[in-house]
């Protein structure tokens, strides 16, 4: 025994180059469906508090127009002058709040703009979910691709290396919808 190690052929050396490619594109889509999912994530909670504040407003709204009502019929019955005076006030108090819950577009938060924000947080939150969907696609061919690649070393066919290189250029395509086209399939 010499000790001398044979260099491996040109063509392992082209395949595990493949592979190699293939595994960094698998580490980016399995980063890229990550961080899609902990924002589709982030964007749900979001959605459902804007829900919950605008069910508060609407709460909140029920009541002011049921005192307003109440105070109404209340100042049918009162003759005292100055009594009416401050029940006019209040109720008419009241019936700006009321309004106020249901738009507020100086804070962005009445009902109408509530519901707009948590509508927009709803749609993030989609967007983000077809790219997660995009790139789970992708990472489950890279995976495919790198063990077809891996069996073309072990089998001698050529072609196995040619369709696992395949399969990572469909998985690049699955990258790019999800970045760039997430609902094109989804």
């Amino acid at each position: 025994m010499s000790g001398h190690v044979e260099a491996p052929e040109s063509g392992n050396k082209k395949i595990a180059l493949l592979i190699a490619v293939l595994a960094l594109l698998l580490a980016l889509a399995e980063i890229g469906g990550k961080q899609a999912e902990n924002e589709a994530v982030s964007k749900n909670i979001e959605a459902s508090n804007l829900w919950a504040f605008f069910q508060a407003k609407t709460i909140r709204g029920t009541v002011v127009r049921t005192a307003t009502e109440a105070m109404e019929l209340d100042l049918a019955d009162t003759t005292d002058a100055a009594a009416r005076d401050r029940m006019q006030k209040r109720i008419e108090a009241w019936k700006a709040t009321a309004t106020r819950y249901d738009t507020e577009p100086e804070t962005n938060e009445g009902r109408k703009e509530l519901a707009a924000r948590a509508k927009a947080a709803e749609q993030k939150r989609d967007d983000y979910k077809a790219r997660n969907e995009n790139f789970e696609i992708a990472s489950g061919l890279l995976q495919i691709g790198i063990v077809v690649v891996s069996a073309s070393i072990i089998t001698g066919v050529t072609l196995l290396a040619f369709v696992g290189g395949g399969l990572g250029a469909v998985a690049l395509s699955f990258m790019g919808l999800a970045l760039f086209a997430p609902h094109l399939l989804f």
